[in-house]
């Protein structure tokens, strides 16, 4: 890698629209999201099946203060797709943050951070899957449950390999259920709270359920430290619009108004929905822990089949989550296979723009830990989950470190292109950084929840992809360095 690595033009990048991809590969990637497929992908990328599920920890663990663990993540999130957007709006590529550690920081860091971003969305795929099979399971039950997750993996795995077009119409509809249902739960159970939700039974309703009960912060201020812990995971997901943007219309637009859209997104969706469920119930009411926040939430405001109602809404945010997974890590494939990190063959796609062969790798590790997570769910299984938990955070770090070295060379070969820019740059980019290692360091004391166990296991498989990144670093480096002795020779011999 130079010292002065160069921008590629958004048309000419790797992995953007009318790209050359791979020689009698079809034509590269297409460009055929619509604006509305990644305004949808944009708005639900954050609502992921976490935030129905695990936020009920998290309250039991910080009561209401858990508002604050969330603002906490979503401020971290909002400055990291800040810095994501202003890179990305300047280069759209597949490969987005991994394509831009390859130029800022050198070839080790795209190759690192790439594969290790791909594992955790094949092992994602495997939660998914199971998650969605046992609520299938529960509504038909003659058909097994691996039966369910085989079927669901398949049915996904069709649209994917269909075209870039048939994603983003699941995913606009799959994302669309999510909204208009976390968005009538924030308006129902918000009136609930103010007492003008005519024909509710909401007597332990209120706003006065944030301060009584032990108060606000009711197990002490570090339970906001390990609530962070619990929820910081749940937001995985709000850098899938980057990815997807090398493939839409507009591609600048595109990353453009999903960067600037990311805090009332987090706002609304996360902050919004978590202070109606610690209004409605005490943090410390049993049917939190015992249904969920949310099924207790709206079994409180007495709606029938409440529980069956979540289940259905989980059921499309893991069907979300899985049909983006799977784009994700195929397109992720894809950028490595162009930049010569992975087999050439994940760069080839099909007449319609797909890349197919990236897609049925990504599909067949994704059912290789179904496969796992069924016959060793206690050991393979939960190796790979947890090896691959902090992925996030590693993601988010590169992405910092990235962007303190891209801007200048955007500043510098450029300067228009800076159509996002990150704020008090590069002292809020500096703080961003310390504030994801402190998390590192801090889940590493944290032996309860496993976070401990999560980092070492994370870094351990992280070391692992970065040696061979290095090795073959050094190794491309002797090649070049002999291709450049025998082109020295040849023009000897020539002269």
């Amino acid at each position: 890698m130079t010292s002065q690595p160069t921008l590629t033009k958004a048309d000419d990048g790797p992995g953007s629209p009318g790209g050359t991809g791979d020689p009698g590969s079809g034509g590269g990637l297409q460009a055929g999201l619509k604006n509305r497929h990644l305004s949808m992908i944009a708005i639900g990328g954050v609502i992921g099946a976490g935030l129905f599920v695990g936020s009920s920890s998290g309250i039991a663990t910080a009561g209401p203060g858990i508002l604050l663990s969330y603002a906490l993540v979503g401020t971290l999130v909002v400055l990291v797709m800040r810095m994501l957007g202003e890179m990305s709006a300047a280069n759209p590529t597949s490969g987005s943050f991994s394509a831009h550690a390859d130029r800022a920081l050198g070839r080790w860091a795209g190759f690192s951070i790439g594969w290790l971003y791909w594992f955790f969305w094949v092992v994602v795929l495997a939660v998914e899957a199971t998650a969605g099979a046992v609520i299938l399971e529960g509504w038909v039950p003659a058909v097994p449950q691996w039966a369910w997750a085989l079927i669901v993996m398949v049915v996904l795995t069709g649209t994917n390999l269909v075209s870039v077009g048939s994603y983003g119409e699941f995913e606009f509809w799959f994302a669309g259920i999510k909204v208009v249902a976390i968005g009538a739960f924030i308006v129902i159970g918000g009136l609930a709270v103010f007492g003008v939700l005519p024909g509710v039974d909401s007597e332990q309703a209120g706003l006065s359920n944030l301060t009584e009960h032990g108060g606000f912060l009711p197990n002490g201020p570090g339970a906001i430290l390990t609530g962070v812990l619990l929820v910081v995971f749940s937001f995985m997901g709000s850098e899938i619009a980057t990815l997807a943007a090398g493939e839409s219309e507009d591609p600048q637009r595109a990353v453009t108004k999903s960067t600037n859209s990311i805090i009332w997104r987090i706002g609304v969706f996360y902050l919004g929905s978590i202070l109606v469920v610690v209004s409605l119930l005490p943090w410390d009411s049993e049917s939190i822990q015992d249904k969920g926040s949310y099924v207790a939430a709206l079994d409180s405001l007495g709606i029938a089949h409440a529980g069956q109602i979540m289940n259905f809404i989980v059921l499309t945010s893991v069907l979300s989550c899985l049909n983006s997974g799977l784009y994700t890590a195929s397109r992720m494939a894809f950028s490595l296979g162009e930049r010569g990190d992975a087999p050439k063959a994940f760069a080839r796609t099909t007449a319609r723009g797909v890349p197919r062969t990236a897609i049925l790798v990504s599909v067949v590790f994704g059912f290789v830990a179904v496969f796992f997570n069924y016959k060793f769910p206690d050991s393979v299984f939960l190796f790979l989950v947890n090896s691959s938990g902090a992925v996030a955070l590693f993601v988010w770090l590169v992405i910092c470190f990235s962007q303190l070295r891209m801007r200048k060379i955007i500043q510098a070969e450029a300067p228009e292109k800076l159509v996002v820019k990150m704020w008090l740059y590069p002292y809020l980019t500096w703080a961003t950084a310390a504030l994801i290692v402190f998390i590192l360091g801090y889940m590493l004391t944290d032996t309860e929840h496993d976070g401990r166990k999560t980092v070492l296991l994370s870094l351990l498989v992280a070391a692992v992809v970065l040696a061979i990144a290095v090795v073959r670093q050094k190794l491309g480096s002797g090649q070049d360095r002999e291709q450049e002795r025998e082109r020295e020779r040849d023009e000897v011999a020539a002269g």
